[in-house]
């Protein structure tokens, strides 16, 4: 396979499909009637592949690439891959193709590109905001089985790995030689890098080390069409646009990337973990934005609420009291010398924000134990209702007890329990709202009441996503942040990667004219 740099020819590979597909854009107010136009009759076509069976001579083709295994089309099988973490919205693929290898990958694209059928990209089903559904999309690729680390180089702190490589197992993979990869979601036992990098996913330590946008020196993406192309490279600077930062959280709608070139970091010395228990979650910020106004940056500084707090203390018996209204989870870490000093000055500005105590871990099993009583949480809270969707705006640092306060207020009108676990440090906040899906009108409800989480985090001069991406869950938010011409500008960028718009469709910018309304859980089945 020949590859090329995108930035060598991304022009005239482009205008040449603009021309052959009859996309033109047009400036201004013109330009949005010719887009809005275009997509409507591209919402037929999805609605066309979401029903019309797939072509037997196409699943043949991929059967043959596929060498007969990798390939699930059983209607019972697929019911797996119906959503991603966001469950709210189901829709079943007619298809799921799972390649072990680059080859296979690019050639599965060329037959849907001949065939002209969409696709959505998935790694491990970690999402949280439908980025992984089967919307107007009839064949899902799994990267999961591409899995291998290819290289790791030391001496230039860097490791090139495969898309479906494990997020903990890149850390894994160079721990001996004290190096770590940064980017450590909750779910870093099972998400993959080529979902990360989809998602520009974080973590409770990219606090002070980044989002993964930060550690991605390069990578190789194959476009819709079935070309691989090299975007970035191996060195810390590069001349030109900066191409991996459109790539990195564009949601899977530029193609499919296939391997990454991924920053290490060196593993800190020592590391200080502190667990400061508080009476309620006012105190908690305020004590969040003494640290962070002190000119100390923690490598992470996280937040569990009451109901949090007894659902994780159930599973994992942390030692978590019953009473305490919020408690804060923070590390520093760097060089041993000086380190207990900060940790003593933490901790005083903490009490003197109104801890009542604070203890640090003695060893590394009360560390582990910590950060494994914070990162599943999420799985914890299984234990408190039937279903739950886990929201992620932002809002600044000091609007933290202001937005806690609009949860609450948006917990007693709707009547549902809403707990918080959340990034502190950074004001990435994660309200999980607790319902059952089987009352339409505890769905109903739980979908406003994110709607107005987000326009409360909007209107503070936050966002809409820290980390989970806008996906299928927060299209119809976008306008809340964005223009029209916002928007437009965006779809013209995707349309560089993906002219027919056949990876991922129908997630992440809504259609001009169009408003994104769900209101009970859509399943699709399979045809």
């Amino acid at each position: 396979m020949r590859r090329r740099s995108l930035s060598e020819r991304t022009v005239k590979i482009q205008m040449r499909h603009y021309r052959d597909s009859g996309v033109f854009l047009k400036p201004e107010g013109a330009c949005a009637i010719a887009v809005g136009t275009m997509l409507q009759s591209r919402e037929v076509d999805s609605e066309q592949n979401r029903s019309a069976p797939l072509d037997a001579g196409l699943i043949r083709d991929i059967d043959r690439i596929m060498r007969g295994e990798g390939i699930v089309s059983s209607p019972s099988e697929l019911r797996v891959y119906e959503c991603d973490g966001w469950t709210i919205e189901k829709s079943v693929p007619q298809l799921l193709v799972m390649p072990r290898t680059t080859e296979q990958l690019v050639a599965i694209l060329r037959a849907l590109y001949v065939g002209k059928i969409p696709f959505v990209p998935r790694g491990a089903g970690t999402g949280l905001s439908g980025g992984a559904l089967a919307i107007g999309a009839p064949v899902m690729i799994c990267t999961s089985r591409m899995n291998r680390i290819l290289a790791v180089d030391i001496a230039n702190r860097r490791v090139e790995v495969q898309s479906g490589v494990v997020n903990l197992h890149v850390s894994n993979a160079v721990k001996s030689a004290g190096f770590f990869y940064a980017p450590d979601p909750s779910s870093q036992m099972a998400c993959t890098i080529g979902g990360n990098i989809a998602e520009n996913s974080g973590g409770p330590h990219t606090l002070k080390y980044g989002v993964t946008t930060n550690h991605v020196l390069g990578l190789q993406l194959a476009l819709p069409h079935g070309e691989l192309v090299d975007i970035g490279g191996p060195t810390e600077e590069l001349c030109g646009y900066d191409l991996t930062g459109a790539v990195v959280g564009a949601e899977g709608t530029c193609g499919i990337v296939t391997k990454a070139t991924l920053r290490l970091v060196r593993e800190p010395q020592s590391h200080r973990t502190m667990l400061a228990i508080f009476a309620d979650v006012e105190s908690a910020t305020r004590a969040v934005s003494t640290i962070i106004a002190s000119g100390v940056i923690p490598g992470a500084i996280e937040m569990m609420d009451q109901l949090i707090m007894r659902a994780v203390e159930a599973a994992f018996h942390v030692g978590f009291p019953d009473d305490a209204g919020a408690v804060l989870i923070v590390e520093l870490d760097g060089l041993a010398t000086g380190l207990d000093e900060r940790a003593a000055a933490v901790s005083a500005m903490m009490r003197a924000d109104g801890a009542r105590e604070v203890k640090v871990a003695r060893d590394e099993a009360e560390r582990a134990l910590l950060w494994k009583a914070r990162k599943r949480a999420f799985g914890a809270v299984g234990r408190l209702a039937p279903n739950y969707a886990t929201h992620d705006g932002v809002v600044p640092r000091t609007r933290l007890p202001e937005i806690l306060r609009l949860i609450v207020r948006t917990s007693e009108k709707h009547r549902l329990a809403i707990g918080n676990v959340f990034h502190a440090g950074d004001g990435n906040i994660h309200p999980i709202i607790l319902y059952d899906e089987r009352d339409p009108d505890q769905v109903r409800r739980t979908i406003e009441a994110g709607r107005e989480i987000l326009r409360g985090c909007v209107e503070m001069g936050g966002s809409l996503t820290g980390e989970h991406g806008i996906g299928l869950e927060k299209m119809g938010e976008m306008p809340l942040l964005f223009t029209p011409d916002d928007l437009m500008v965006m779809s013209e960028l995707r349309r560089v990667f993906d002219p027919l718009e056949r990876s991922n469709p129908n997630k992440v910018i809504p259609r001009p004219g169009g408003c994104v309304e769900v209101s009970a859980p859509h399943r699709q089945a399979a045809a």
